[in-house]
């Protein structure tokens, strides 16, 4: 049980390898949201098989992959209006992957210690995604 413990942590509990640029220069952040949806996969598969666990896992898998495809259809975007409708999915998917992971850890399925930077990385994001919004809909 302590050995699944500490592969668990290992294998979701870091960062992704892709760190922000340099200090001023803009962050690239496909390679981040992937990297956080493949902590998400790696997270569901690290899962035990209870059913409520698999239907949380799930819930978090799904939310939790899809931010990186918004933030590429953001990236695409025609237009700003389109940017920012790409970039708030994104953030509601966002905020949907915290909710599954407060419910993991509430419901004792994964420890909080072991989710803590998962949430800090979303909570990052978030973070991110607002202030893109804000000045994307400052500069129209």
């Amino acid at each position: 049980m302590k050995d699944e413990r500490r592969r668990m942590k290992d294998e979701f509990g870091k960062a992704g390898e892709s760190e922000e640029a340099g200090a001023g220069a803009k962050p690239d952040l496909k390679p981040r949201t992937k990297a956080f949806a493949l902590r998400i996969v790696r997270l569901y598969t690290a899962l035990p098989n209870t059913t409520v666990a698999q239907v949380l896992g799930k819930q978090v898998l799904r939310s939790g992959t899809s931010i990186g495809a918004h933030y590429r259809e953001a990236s695409r975007a025609r237009s700003t209006a389109e940017f920012i409708s790409k970039i708030e999915l994104a953030l509601q998917e966002l905020d949907e992957t915290l909710y599954w992971l407060e419910l993991l850890d509430e419901a004792g399925i994964v420890r909080s210690g072991q989710l803590a930077n998962l949430c800090t990385e979303a909570e990052e994001l978030i973070s991110i995604f607002v202030s893109s919004v804000r000045t994307a809909k400052h500069s129209r």
